[in-house]
């Protein structure tokens, strides 16, 4: 089970099961890429997806899927903050990928066996994603965090989601067809700050974004950036994502 074996789930969900000739989808993190899929695949069922990360569909594929740098090192000649921008962006998430892809089946056992663990687990990276400055409560509020670690502990759920990260790689993704751009149907994004490349303000980050490789995959119809927020986008900022997602809907009616 991966995240486009989640998606023919989803779309088998939406259409056979709840009947829906069509649909629109959302989603961010792992979900961003079940709902990158769907609007690749099942391009003519959706009205189109919001995404509040956008992740390239190939971002498990290739020869290191746990390796967040892609094998690269940071180019010389970049200025110091720029450097120490991007070693603390690697640094927050190679252990994350690597352990996950390579390891998930050893780590789950010891996670699972001990609540203190998982619950350790979870919060280093609630705490180091999000926009927390090191104060976890200051983002999520304690019945949040034990309700939710509660979910995986009784659920048994952590082994499955770092699974999740080891099939990807796996099973790496395969186009359903070659059209361009891959997510065909109409896509909007949303960008929060304490997730801008180093060097990148807010105000330059849907420019940025469109000059790169990654905007040749989707089909954007609506971009927009805020300041507040980091990776939990809907936990951290929900006005903005509820804002962007009604935007992005709207036009699509």
């Amino acid at each position: 089970m991966n995240f486009w074996k989640i998606a023919d789930l989803f779309h088998r969900l939406m259409t056979e099961t709840l009947g829906n000739s069509r649909y629109a989808a959302g989603g961010s993190d792992m979900g961003a890429l079940v709902t990158g899929q769907l609007g690749h695949k099942y391009e003519e069922s959706l009205y189109g997806v919001y995404l509040a990360r956008g992740l390239r569909l190939d971002f498990f594929s290739g020869e290191r899927p746990w390796d967040v740098t892609g094998g690269r090192v940071v180019r010389k000649g970049v200025s110091p903050a720029i450097r120490r921008g991007i070693l603390a962006y690697q640094h927050r998430f190679a252990a994350h990928v690597a352990v996950h892809v390579l390891d998930s089946e050893t780590e789950a056992y010891g996670l699972t066996d001990s609540p203190v663990g998982m619950l350790a687990w979870i919060l280093h990276r609630w705490r180091n994603w999000s926009e927390s400055h090191g104060d976890v409560e200051s983002v999520f509020p304690r019945d949040h965090i034990l309700t939710n670690a509660t979910i995986w502990w009784v659920t048994n759920s952590i082994r499955t989601s770092m699974r999740t990260y080891a099939n990807a790689a796996r099973y790496p993704w395969t186009p359903s067809h070659d059209r361009k751009p891959p997510v065909g149907t109409p896509v909007g994004m949303t960008f929060l700050g304490y997730e801008n490349p180093p060097g990148v303000t807010t105000e330059q980050r849907v420019e940025a974004f469109a000059k790169s490789p990654d905007a040749a995959w989707f089909n954007s119809v609506f971009l927009n950036a805020h300041e507040k927020g980091g990776h939990f986008a809907p936990f951290e900022n929900p006005e903005a994502v509820v804002s962007d997602i009604r935007r992005t809907f709207r036009a699509l009616r």
